[in-house]
């Protein structure tokens, strides 16, 4: 999709206009410029009090006379002085969710009042491209026959003379923020059949046709001689073979140390032994959403070039109940030598990921951030709005808090107290892979603290990864790639 910046509006390069309407006595200029060309008619809902400018409410106006526009699209901004990026993030959403139901090729967006203290000229335009390829996106791989495209092919933000240079630079950041969240949507969605192990190694391969990044994939039998027995032990199950991907990203001084980004890609998950009641595990497809995650902000990465250096690890099984399965009481060794007493084969994501961790180790990290649908239970806690945020380092959470909320893609930080740990006691093993029902989401994160033996953050991305049949939303795809931006330029 083309991006531009302008500081005019031309009514006949554009088919639709999206007009910020705030919930004010005074219009914007712009508003009423073309409220005057029209003899009152495009305000006049707003006049009538038919038309309230609540946050993320549109009304189309068509074909109005005066307009040389097809359509002018008024959505609510609310309050002027309560507008924040929540409130801009509805209008945008609402906005291009309704665009992209019109045949309107060219969509420009007016900016005015839209930036204030709160909020500068560059978030603003971030987020405007960024909703704008979310909108546009629609899942079709596996469908056949011709199916219903989106018309929108470029947007244009009106914005100062003044700001066009930092709307510029937010248009090609939001850009690739949307290109790494879509990219992360598709792999997602892919069903199982399709999306395996080494279709994951595939993808990744691919990106690396890019010479910033190297791609390097381990099979079994690498693994095997790495001693990487908790991963190996999820597929065992499964015709599908395990893998560890690695991609490293240079793009700082050879001396830097890199970020590690380790995402969780069981590819389908039907709980192994411990299988899985029957009604939704359609939906076990998304069990490799931090994987994708992973993928789509390498994708970010390779499109914004950022000084710094980041390594992707994405351990990928599938969780299968065959005759080889992994067994309730098993006790399998991990890559770092401790031994683990499976009490439960559901709780596989732990397993893969804590073979990464130990792996991450030899890079001598920065940071490591691992991405997982890890537990029911951080849904039953957070619901799908924050994804759960866990820390061993006060400083590396704050920096997440930042980008979390920066990029609008949230998160809440949960305790990781030592009072946790005694619930993965075992009496046959070093540790227990579950500890119990209480605080299912906190003995989780306090077994994958076990393996990570630097500045480490983990995030339960169980309920925010995906909305039911509405399919994978991207996250956390935009928090990660604030996060490593916001690094670069420390």
């Amino acid at each position: 999709m083309l991006f531009t910046t302008v500081t005019a509006l031309d009514q006949s390069a554009l088919d639709c206009l999206i007009l910020p309407v705030f919930d004010t006595d005074t219009p914007s200029s712009l508003a009423q410029e073309l409220d005057s060309a029209t003899d009152g008619r495009l305000l006049a809902p707003i006049a009538r009090g038919d038309f309230k400018a609540k946050p993320g409410k549109t009304l189309l106006r068509s074909d109005l006379s005066g307009l040389s526009l097809t359509h002018v699209l008024l959505v609510g901004a609310g309050k002027p002085d309560a507008f924040s990026m929540d409130a801009l993030q509805k209008l945008l959403s609402a906005a291009f969710a309704a665009v992209s139901e019109l045949s309107a090729k060219r969509v420009g967006i007016a900016s005015e009042g839209l930036t204030n203290a709160k909020l500068d000229t560059e978030s603003v335009a971030r987020a405007v491209a960024e909703h704008a390829l979310r909108a546009t996106y629609r899942f079709t791989a596996c469908k056949t026959g011709d199916q219903p495209k989106v018309a929108l092919e470029s947007v244009a933000l009106i914005a100062s003379a003044d700001a066009k240079a930092a709307a510029e630079h937010g248009l090609s950041v939001g850009n690739a923020y949307g290109e790494g969240i879509n990219f992360a949507r598709e792999l997602a969605n892919l069903p199982g059949n399709i999306c395996t192990p080494a279709y994951l190694a595939d993808q990744a391969q691919s990106l690396a046709a890019d010479s910033a990044l190297t791609t390097t994939v381990l099979g079994e039998e690498q693994l095997r001689e790495l001693g990487a027995g908790a991963l190996l032990a999820v597929g065992q199950g499964s015709e599908q073979e395990s893998r560890l991907i690695v991609m490293e990203y240079r793009g700082g001084a050879e001396s830097d140390a890199p970020h590690v980004l380790v995402g969780k890609g069981i590819t389908f998950d039907t709980g192994g032994i411990s299988l899985k009641p029957g009604a939704d595990m359609d939906e076990m497809r998304y069990d490799m959403g931090g994987a994708a995650s992973v993928l789509g902000t390498f994708k970010a990465l390779l499109a914004l070039k950022p000084r710094i250096n980041v390594v992707g690890i994405i351990a990928t099984a599938e969780n299968m109940p065959d005759g080889k399965a992994l067994k309730p009481g098993d006790i399998i060794t991990t890559l770092n030598g401790m031994t683990v007493e499976v009490l439960n084969t559901d709780a596989e994501g732990r397993l893969v990921l804590c073979d990464a961790l130990a792996y991450a180790e030899r890079f001598a990290p920065a940071s490591v951030i691992d991405i997982a649908t890890l537990t029911g239970a951080c849904i039953i806690a957070l619901g799908d709005h924050a994804s759960g945020l866990y820390a061993n380092d006060d400083a590396l959470a704050q920096s997440l808090r930042n980008a979390a909320d920066a990029s609008w893609d949230r998160v809440w930080q949960m305790p990781l107290w030592d009072d946790y740990q005694s619930q993965l006691d075992s009496n046959f093993a070093d540790i227990a892979n579950i500890g119990g029902r209480k605080g299912g989401s906190i003995t989780a994160a306090c077994f994958l603290s076990r393996f990570a033996k630097y500045p480490w953050a983990h995030l339960d991305v169980a309920g925010t990864a995906w909305h039911g049949k509405q399919g994978a939303t991207g996250r956390p795809v935009g928090l990660l790639t604030r996060y490593l931006l916001q690094q670069a330029n420390a």
